[in-house]
């Protein structure tokens, strides 16, 4: 099974990593990493995103592992719009956090008007920091946690 999941990963933290088990689990994993231009869109606070070449770096890092366990095959590709690489016949699954979940559905009208099968999305739960709220990357560039959750002391 293919399966497709994307996003800006900016920085990785432990509520990625569950995305990328459970698409691990279901198959061979194409990630979409938003372009230097469509990062911001895609944010809803202003803040610098690191660029399309150090994100993939880190991410192939992060992804290389999971992959392993899994024995199953990877690859890291430019995601220039919202919607981009799902849209491919080749994919099974969409593997979305609760937020895009909306996004899965569109994804499957643009499929359905190209003539292809829709993807079972699945939606994989946040997981939440220590102190209960979803750990994010915007969280963490704020110094509020880690990337694992752990309340940083502003001490």
């Amino acid at each position: 099974m293919d399966v497709a999941l994307g996003g800006t990963f900016d920085p990785v933290h432990d509520g990625h990593r569950r995305l990328f088990e459970r698409a691990f689990e279901l198959g061979d994993v194409t990630v979409g990493l938003t372009s230097d231009d469509l990062a911001p869109k895609t944010r809803d606070v202003d803040r610098r995103v690191r660029s399309f070449d150090e994100r993939k770096r880190n991410l192939e890092s992060e992804l290389e592992s999971i992959a392993a366990d899994h024995d199953r095959a990877f690859e890291v590709r430019l995601l220039e719009s919202p919607t981009g690489i799902a849209t491919e016949p080749q994919y099974d699954y969409l593997v979305v956090s609760p937020e895009t979940r909306e996004g899965g559905t569109r994804i499957n009208e643009i499929r359905r008007e190209r003539g292809h099968d829709p993807l079972e999305v699945v939606v994989v739960p946040h997981v939440l920091a220590e102190d209960g709220d979803i750990i994010s990357s915007t969280r963490i560039v704020h110094g509020e946690i880690d990337e694992h959750g752990a309340v940083v002391d502003g001490e």
